[in-house]
Parts: C-alpha cells; sequence; structure tokens
C-alpha cells in the first residue's frame, strides 16, 4: 500500500508541475491518419464545457489556439451549436448538455426561481440545492440535484452498467450538479479558496494535492499574466463608470482569493483536479466506460468582470488554449481510448461601454426603472393595489417576474395586465409574455436559429417554477443598470444568438474531421454520444437528435 500511495504522490506531483504544452498544427490529422477510429466504444467519455464561450468568442479566438483547440478543431466541428432557450445561464445551459432534454422538461429554467405557492413564497430558490434542507439557502446551498427532474448521460451509463464511474469538476457547484446528476461518484467544486464535495465527502490525496497548490499561490500571489503578441490589438482601456478595463494582466495580490478565481489560475486548477482524478481512479481504464465532466468557468467570471473582448479574454483564452492541450496529452500519456466534446453552457454579450467604440452604439444598460422594486412602485400607482412585502419581485431587470400571492384572484389579473403594459411601455424592452400565454403554445419545431423570441422563450418556461410574465429586453441591452468594475460588468441570459449560439466539437482518435456550419443543438450531444456508447434508451427520453460522426459512408447513430 505504501509503495501504492508512493507512486500515486508522485504521479500528481508530476501532473500538477507539468508546463501548459502546445499541441502541434499537424497533431490532429496525424492523429487521424494513423488509425481509424475503434469501431468499439471508448473507455472514457471527457465532457467538456466552457462557461461563456459563445460560438463568436470561438470564432474571434480560432485563428491563435495552439494547444488543445487545434486538436479539437481537427475533429467534428459544428461551430452553430445551439441551447435553444431563452434564459441563456449556467444552470440551465448546462443542464442540457448531458441530460439531452431542455429547461422546459429537465426544470432547470433559470440559475434561480420563485415558487411563490411553496413554503419560500417570495424567497429564491437556487436551481443547485436542496430546498426542502432547513440548513440550505440560495447562498450557502445545501447542494444537491434535487431540482434536476430527469437524468444525465452518467447516470444512463451507471444504470447500464455499475462500473461505470461518473466523475465532475468545475468551479461552480452548479455545474457539477448538472452534468454529473443524482449519481456522482466523484464531484468537487470551488468554495471559498478551495474544492469541496456534498456533505460528508473528505477531500481525497488527488483534491488535496491541488488545493494545497491553490493555497500556496493564493497565499504567496503571483506576477502579471504575459500578453500574447496577438492580443495587442485588444489591450486597450475602455472607461467604465469611475475606472477603466481592457488592460488587465492577472496579477494575483497574496491573499486575494477572488481575484484568483476570476482568472485563467481557475481554470488551471480545475484541469490539475481533473487530471488528479482520473489519476486516482483510474478512469478509462476500468471495466466499463467511465465519464469526466470538466466545466471550465473562468471566461464566464472573466466575462462578467472585464468584458468579452479586451485584453484580459484575449489572455485568457490563450492559457485555457494550452489547459486544455495539457488535460489531452496526459490522457494520451495513459494510453487511454477516450473521446471529447467540448461545447459551453451560453455565450456572452461584451461590456456595452466598448460595444459602442466597435460600431454598435444600440448597446446599452438597462434602465433603473425595469428592476422589480421600480416595477412595484409604478404598478402600485397605476392600480392602486398594494400588500405587504413586494408586488412584483425577481432577480434581475429581465427574465421571470412574479407577482405577490397575497392578492385576490382579481387582484392579480389587474396587476399582470399593468405590468405588461408597464413593460411594453418602455423602449428597451422587446416583448413581455404572461405565463398563460406560454403554456398556450406549443413546443417549438424544426431550426432553433429560425425561431421567434416568444419560441425560444418557450423553452424555458415551466409551469410553478417560471414567472407570471417574462421580461425580454431589446437586443444588447445589458441588464446590469450599473456596472460593478471588478465582478459585473457585462453578462449573459438573454433569448439572442449572441447568448444561444455556442461550438459543439467532437474529437477521438481516427475520428474522420469534419465541420458542418448548419445548425444543431445542445440537445444533440447527450443522443449522440449515447448511441456511440451502445446505450440502449426509451423514445422520448431525449428532445435532441443523435448526430452522425462517421463523417462518411458509415453512421455512428445506427449503432
Amino acid at each position: 500500500m505504501r509503495r501504492i500511495a508512493s507512486s500515486l504522490a508522485v504521479s500528481l506531483a508530476l501532473a500538477l508541475a507539468a508546463p501548459a504544452l502546445a499541441e502541434t498544427a499537424q497533431a490532429p490529422e496525424q492523429v487521424a491518419a494513423e488509425t481509424p477510429a475503434p469501431a468499439n466504444p471508448p473507455r472514457l467519455i471527457v465532457a467538456v464545457s466552457i462557461d461563456q464561450f459563445s460560438a463568436d468568442t470561438f470564432a474571434q479566438f480560432r485563428q491563435h489556439y495552439s494547444g488543445g483547440f487545434v486538436r479539437l478543431t481537427g475533429g467534428v466541428v459544428f461551430p452553430s451549436g445551439y441551447q435553444s432557450h431563452a434564459a441563456t445561464e449556467t444552470c440551465p445551459g448546462h443542464s442540457t448538455l448531458l441530460t439531452g432534454v431542455h429547461p422546459s422538461r429537465n426544470g432547470i429554467i433559470a440559475n434561480t426561481w420563485y415558487e411563490p405557492d411553496g413554503p419560500r413564497g417570495d424567497k429564491p430558490i437556487y436551481c443547485a440545492e436542496d430546498q426542502t434542507d432547513p440548513a440550505s439557502s440560495p447562498r450557502n446551498p445545501v447542494v444537491s440535484a434535487r431540482n434536476l427532474k430527469v437524468p444525465t448521460l452518467g447516470e444512463m451509463m451507471k444504470g447500464a452498467n455499475p462500473a461505470s464511474r461518473n466523475v465532475a469538476v468545475s468551479a461552480k457547484d452548479r455545474a457539477v450538479v448538472m452534468m454529473g446528476g443524482h449519481k456522482i461518484d466523484a464531484g468537487w467544486w470551488w468554495k471559498g479558496g478551495s474544492f469541496v464535495s456534498f456533505k460528508g465527502t473528505a477531500p481525497t490525496a488527488a483534491v488535496q494535492a491541488v488545493n494545497a497548490k491553490a493555497a500556496a499561490t493564493i497565499k504567496a500571489g503571483a506576477k502579471a499574466m504575459p500578453i500574447p503578441v496577438w492580443c495587442k490589438a485588444a489591450d486597450r482601456a475602455v472607461p467604465v463608470g469611475k475606472t477603466t478595463l481592457g488592460t488587465g494582466r492577472f496579477a494575483l495580490e497574496a491573499g486575494k482569493e477572488n481575484q484568483f478565481r476570476i482568472s485563467p489560475r481557475m481554470d488551471a486548477a480545475t484541469v490539475d483536479l481533473a487530471i488528479g482524478l482520473a489519476d486516482e481512479m483510474n478512469l478509462g481504464k476500468g471495466a466499463a466506460t467511465d465519464l469526466l465532466s470538466v466545466s471550465l468557468s473562468a471566461t464566464d467570471y472573466v466575462g462578467h468582470a472585464t468584458g468579452v473582448a479586451g485584453a484580459e479574454m484575449c489572455i485568457l483564452q490563450n492559457q485555457l488554449d494550452q489547459d486544455l492541450g495539457r488535460l489531452f496529452k496526459h490522457l494520451d500519456a495513459k494510453g487511454i481510448d477516450y473521446l471529447v466534446v467540448l461545447s459551453a453552457d451560453h455565450g456572452g454579450l461584451d461590456m456595452p461601454e466598448r460595444m459602442d467604440q466597435q460600431a454598435f452604439p444600440a448597446a446599452e444598460r438597462a434602465d433603473v426603472s425595469l428592476t422589480p422594486e421600480n416595477l412595484s412602485k409604478t404598478v402600485a400607482a397605476k392600480t392602486g393595489i398594494t400588500v405587504e412585502g413586494p408586488l412584483v419581485f425577481g432577480d434581475a431587470p429581465a427574465g421571470d417576474l412574479y407577482v405577490s400571492r397575497k392578492l385576490t384572484p382579481e387582484q392579480r389579473t389587474k396587476v399582470i395586465a399593468a405590468l405588461v403594459e408597464t413593460l411594453k411601455a418602455s423602449p428597451q424592452v422587446a416583448d413581455a409574455v404572461t405565463a398563460e400565454e406560454l403554456a398556450a403554445m406549443p413546443l417549438p419545431t424544426g431550426t432553433p436559429q429560425e425561431w421567434n423570441l416568444r419560441k425560444r422563450a418557450r423553452l424555458s418556461y415551466q409551469a410553478g417554477r417560471s414567472g407570471d410574465v417574462l421580461l425580454i429586453l431589446n437586443r444588447a441591452v445589458t441588464p446590469i443598470p450599473e456596472a460593478i468594475p471588478g465582478a459585473y460588468v457585462a453578462t449573459h441570459g438573454s433569448a439572442y444568438d449572441y447568448d444561444r449560439r455556442v461550438p459543439i466539437l467532437f474529437w477521438r482518435k481516427g475520428l474522420r474531421p469534419f465541420e458542418q456550419p448548419q445548425p444543431v443543438e445542445t440537445v444533440d450531444i447527450a443522443p449522440t454520444l449515447a448511441a456511440v456508447l451502445g446505450l440502449k434508451v426509451a423514445d422520448g427520453t431525449f428532445d435532441g437528435r443523435c448526430l452522425d460522426l462517421d463523417g462518411g459512408a458509415g453512421d455512428t447513430c445506427a449503432k
């Protein structure tokens, strides 16, 4: 046992100390030419989600990638994948990736929602919490998959063969839960300066090693990161409130955990943990195919804090690319037959201050009149109706808005009508749709890029969780009335394609490369992987369809 533990420690140390190695541009073609893709299922599925990684960001940086993305773009590329729903947030987006089911059916309609007729009333419910646990709250949740109404691919794999391991890592608990599901063999996320897990789970040697390395970095601080030559054009200060953004270098002040998290170092630590757990658990070497879900959150953190088009995002994308390459090279060295799928939970919109300078002056911040607090005042003045507590409540000046349940049915009807009238009178509002209108709509079919705003919204609607009125802002109206530099200056969550459209990339050694620009959906990922694995699932399990990855006369969906 001592020899095994010593060997594991050495393996972990080498993995954590490994430099970010770049792939060569010829690597994907060489790999594909050497050996055709095996007919048998891969031994490991690596499902990578890059949080807030839009198809636009992928296209912007694609020509500059030199690491892991080079391998992936030498596989099967769908540059126009769609998170087809309107509520393009972290939890709903991750919930589609490995369930193959839209939020309208899987239950994850937003990061937080309200159930006014339930025990919490006008208090929010976090998507990845067990709200029935008295110790749980949205800010400090008892993390659980309770609110996810369907199984994930990892659960289906374990159901078909209990020897399959279902492992998920991320900086975000909700990403772990939504990709892993209800039956996770190992699930780890970042909280307060270290990776943690479900209640009662002790850190393993792999987790301890990664946490120790991160803690040492945070304690000591770190120098600013270099900016690649090809990022120079993006290195320009943009005034935002009382400060400027666009020239950051991610210098880490000693003891500043938040600066560690909002930087490429967070993704590097997550990849370190994925590598450590893969080694510790011998993923891809067991009696059945394993699943390793890796959600990388730094693109989202940095996108919110600095926008998606400055030097900060450029540096981050360069580092992310190298970290992906490091993960793939490690699995290569282990001799594992693995299949990678990479996509995203949603896209993102740059901060309006920079868009205004870059030929889109229509970009603006939402007016404070659209916040739930101010809407409550306006509707109360219009109707003469007031209640104890909020009359209208919700999370932001966009998305689901709820009306107090302390009203009589007649009052509620009057308040909803006044709320819709108020919203539609705003020049920043594209539409205001009632729950009754959404419930009466059939689920959309056909191509997601061609759906109107209401059809997109229908896929985010679920009775009992969705609001009484859905507020849809105009294109490029950012639902952050006042920027908070270093935290929130830009965001996502809209029904527009800059938030809905994401890349979907598949790679396996020997897989014939091709690129298909026609639109597909993120709910197509799970049925595609299920077919590759030969999983038998009941009709109607998935909302998506299987994508044939053969690229020739064969058909990976015909197994």
